[in-house]
């Protein structure tokens, strides 16, 4: 008994030691295990966890605080983007007045119409509207009509009736999409009459040409801004945030240009280039005593009311922008040096030979003689010798007075007109004179100019030797521009030795075909030769032109009439175009005859 009571209680002990080993077996493996409890076992899985719940939270705060705190300001302001739009609300461009208060260009009111692509239901429809009232086809419009955006422009500078019109229509058939904005667009009432020198305004209010480009800064005022709020798809909300920034409208300008006077020139000139078959023509009528320009003109003419149909040339203005040979009516310019440094007078008599040797060429005059010749300083400017006047200029001048003389006239220097693209010219300095330099130079050859500097320089000489600069602007703003005066080109006495030579070419010389009836004129004609590249001068390629003032003791207005590649001389051509243009201004600007 005590033997089976003793064996039972082993194997119960055996049995407990075994499962409590068993249990330990199972919790040695389970520790062994990653992840696994124990030490080394459960407690370290508890760390790898922790350790990864703080790395995704870090990386979660450190977006946050790049989002919210580095690149706050621009996802709101890409934020903003998406849900605004901002458009330009165009300021009204100043008023352009000629001397006389004609309104020559002025910005009228308008409608900018664009389109929300998401709202359009019926693309075709609306584009077939569209096309019966601003013109183009169907196809035209579809693309815009039908692109992945919210705003595009479908056509600026519509007329109000226009788009009231395109507005009932779309309305009637409850088609949606198409919205208008106001805004203004150039026009000029007088259409081609002035519009070189007033030039053009592109889609966005910005000069381009003429004085719409030199003043743009003065005319074209302050755009301002509408910022509207949208909501999906692009659809303005209403009772939305929005902000107007109100445009600042330019400046009003008054120019110097008689409309009419500039009418009488466009269509004299235009003319007489199909008359004489020239390449072009050019006119310029000042005010030789403050540099107004009451007109200015070359052909081809534009109108700036019709662009589509103009030529790109026409928005240039030759006389400021290209350069020519002026030929003879350069040589009063020579005669002018030599008066003003005292040599000559009108009177004094010089003994011409037949022919003048200029560096390595001889000289001829235009007609044939075989013999000296005695005759006076005004009788060589009357006849337009070249043989006297390369003679004044090399034997009585001189290279070094000649070149200072030329500088002092602002021969081969911008007059500083207010108009776009002036030309220097092609003008020969002193230290690059040669031996044929100064003969040549003296009756208008181997020189280049913009006939704006020979109309600057005979302002000087009507001008009792002062130099002026020619000009548009005389008031912005209510406000008289002072262009003052320039320097003393030759001396009044000068001047008035050259008046008197000049008095003779009009009166018995080669500019008696530009005389106007009871006026008292000083001018001179020219004929100059143009050189071709490659070819040298040419024959019967001329430009002619005879500049000159009246009345000739107190001039008040100057004119200056030249045409381009002529096969006529100037006093046969140009003289022609000259009176008739004088006699329109002398009756505009109420000068008063002399007899």
């Amino acid at each position: 008994m005590a033997r089976n009571d003793y064996r039972n209680r082993r194997n119960q002990n055996y049995s407990e030691a075994s499962y409590d080993e068993a249990v330990r077996a199972r919790y040695r493996r389970r520790a062994a295990r990653a992840g696994g409890s124990g030490s080394g076992g459960f407690d370290h899985g508890i760390s790898i966890i922790q350790v990864l719940f703080l790395v995704i939270f870090a990386a979660v705060a450190l977006r946050l605080i790049w989002l919210q705190v580095i690149q706050a300001r621009e996802l709101s302001q890409a934020a903003e983007d998406r849900r605004t739009n901002v458009v330009t609300l165009y300021a009204r461009r100043g008023t352009i007045y000629d001397r006389n208060g004609n309104v020559l260009a002025m910005s009228v009111e308008c409608q900018t119409v664009y389109a929300n692509p998401v709202d359009i239901e019926n693309p075709s429809r609306v584009a077939q509207i569209l096309a019966q009232n601003l013109g183009g086809t169907v196809y035209d419009y579809l693309p815009d009509l039908t692109s992945d955006t919210t705003f595009v422009y479908i056509r600026r500078g519509v007329d109000m009736e226009v788009a009231e019109k395109l507005k009932s229509e779309l309305e009637a058939e409850e088609l949606r999409g198409i919205y208008y904005l106001e805004d203004t667009k150039r026009i000029y009432p007088y259409g081609e009459v002035g519009g070189q020198i007033l030039g053009v305004v592109g889609v966005d209010g910005d000069g381009l040409t003429g004085l719409e480009y030199y003043y743009d800064d003065i005319l074209r005022g302050e755009n301002g801004q509408m910022i509207i709020e949208e909501g999906i798809g692009g659809v303005p909300i209403a009772g939305g945030a929005y902000q107007i920034t109100e445009a600042k409208n330019g400046t009003d300008i008054v120019i110097s240009l008689d409309i009419n006077l500039q009418a009488k020139a466009e269509a004299t000139i235009a003319e007489a280039v199909n008359i004489y078959h020239a390449d072009s023509g050019s006119v310029m009528v000042t005010n030789p005593h403050t540099g107004e320009i009451y007109a200015a003109c070359s052909t081809p003419l534009v109108n700036v009311n019709d662009l589509e149909h103009a030529d790109p040339a026409g928005l240039s203005l030759k006389l400021v922008t290209d350069s020519y040979e002026p030929g003879s009516v350069f040589k009063a310019l020579t005669l002018s040096i030599a008066f003003n440094n005292g040599l000559v007078t009108p009177s004094t008599v010089l003994t011409v030979p037949e022919s003048v040797l200029v560096g390595d060429d001889y000289v001829f005059d235009d007609w044939t003689r075989t013999y000296a010749e005695q005759v006076t300083v005004r009788e060589i400017l009357q006849d337009s010798w070249n043989t006297g006047t390369a003679m004044i200029a090399q034997s009585i001048i001189g290279d070094e007075l000649f070149a200072e003389g030329m500088d002092a006239f602002g021969i081969g220097h911008a007059t500083g007109i207010d108009f776009p693209g002036e030309s220097e010219g092609i003008v020969t300095p002193y230290s690059q004179y040669d031996g044929s330099t100064c003969g040549f130079m003296s009756f208008g050859q181997s020189v280049a100019i913009p006939m704006v500097q020979l109309v600057r320089a005979y302002g000087a000489i009507a001008n009792h030797g002062v130099l002026t600069t020619p000009h548009f602007l005389i008031a912005r703003g209510g406000e008289v521009v002072d262009w003052g005066q320039g320097e003393q080109a030759i001396s009044a006495e000068a001047a008035d030795m050259a008046i008197d030579c000049m008095r003779a070419v009009m009166q018995n010389g080669t500019g008696v075909n530009g005389q106007v009836y009871g006026y008292d004129i000083a001018g001179k004609t020219g004929t100059g030769e143009q050189s071709v590249s490659g070819e040298g001068y040419t024959s019967a390629h001329f430009t002619a032109s005879l500049c000159g003032f009246a009345n000739a003791d107190n001039p008040e207005v100057l004119v200056y009439a030249g045409l381009n590649g002529v096969s006529f001389l100037a006093s046969a051509s140009s003289a022609y175009i000259f009176s008739t243009i004088m006699e329109e201004a002398v009756n505009d600007i109420n000068v008063q005859p002399v007899y």
